[in-house]
């Protein structure tokens, strides 16, 4: 199995100059109620979090990149133990710390048996939340054996069948198995992503899933060298199998958009990528207007580039096109 690419680089920290044009690349994305709240806590003001994760309730999409965002911090394990200790019955600052700590974990800071323990602790705490398995499930990723992340995953799924982190999350998971040479369009990863696409409502971004499994599988076979690692000299976004899930989440997204959802940045991104890698030029531009600076790391980092440049770079060849 191809190991996992590294974790996206950490936001920009306070007070960094930004071009007012230019790609932010934050994990936040348009969530600028949460930008403040992860400010806020940097600086050891975890009341901030408590008070927002109040109003998230149990939109647990929300309540999921929330949390994931917040947990990311190089310092959030420590204000969360600080938090937790003033409430120790607080379920948010349960999950705060679990998610804390996987991510210390994921950086070699912590052990994974200590990352398990306090998602199972959370967990406990807030039985019908699925975001502590979510914290699993990102452990899994980069430490688990493929049994294991598909309990877990089903775990989050049992919660909430629509979890759109989690199943980017199993999509990049199965990407991963199985290595081909390339020609192989009938990898598990696209019958499991069309599976989740056809199981949810007609109005769920989960319709972009069959276009994230593409960028990830590219992924895979770039860095296993049966594709260029220059995805403009690629010929993957142009087979049958991909235009037809690249029109199906383009025509998903002229009818619903979905820009109510937390993570719709994310969606619009990889398709924004599908679209300029099979020369629908006008079609990303389109898009392109929609993620405006909310730039995400993957999938313009695949399979090892300068994510930066490389959304710079597409969004210019877009709109320059119409």
């Amino acid at each position: 199995m191809t190991p996992p690419p590294p974790p996206p680089p950490p936001p920009p920290s306070l007070g960094r100059a930004r071009r007012r044009d230019g790609p932010s690349f934050d994990p936040a994305l348009d969530d600028h109620a949460l930008a403040r709240a992860r400010d806020a806590l940097a600086q050891g003001r975890w009341t901030d979090v408590r008070d927002l994760l109040a109003t998230t309730g149990d939109d647990w999409d929300r309540r999921g990149h929330r949390l994931v965002v917040l947990a990311e911090g190089p310092a959030s394990a420590a204000w969360a133990e600080e938090w937790k200790l003033a409430e120790p019955d607080s379920a948010d600052a349960a999950a705060l710390l679990a998610c804390a700590t996987v991510f210390r974990a994921v950086r070699g800071q912590e052990s994974a048996d200590a990352a398990r323990g306090a998602c199972r602790a959370a967990a406990r705490m807030a039985p019908a939340d699925p975001t502590p398995w979510l914290g699993l499930l990102i452990l899994a990723r980069r430490t688990g054996t493929d049994e294991e992340r598909l309990q877990v995953f089903d775990q989050v799924r049992g919660r909430h069948p629509e979890h759109h982190h989690a199943h980017h999350l199993m999509t990049a998971c199965l990407a991963e198995r199985q290595q081909g040479d390339g020609d192989d369009p009938f990898h598990e990863v696209y019958d499991f992503a069309s599976w989740a696409a056809e199981q949810a409502p007609a109005d769920s971004p989960l319709a972009v899933l069959p276009v994230v499994a593409h960028a990830e599988r590219y992924r895979v076979l770039a860095l296993a060298g049966a594709e260029p690692r220059d995805p403009a000299r690629s010929g993957h976004w142009t087979t049958r199998r991909a235009r037809q899930a690249m029109k199906a989440a383009f025509d998903w997204w002229l009818e619903w958009e979905g820009e109510d959802h937390p993570r719709n940045k994310v969606d619009l991104n990889f398709l924004a990528h599908a679209k300029v890698h099979e020369g629908r030029m006008a079609e990303a531009a389109a898009l392109f207007h929609r993620i405006g600076r909310h730039a995400s790391h993957v999938p313009w980092a695949y399979p090892d580039r300068d994510p930066r440049k490389a959304f710079r770079t597409a969004r210019r060849a877009a709109l320059g096109s119409v």
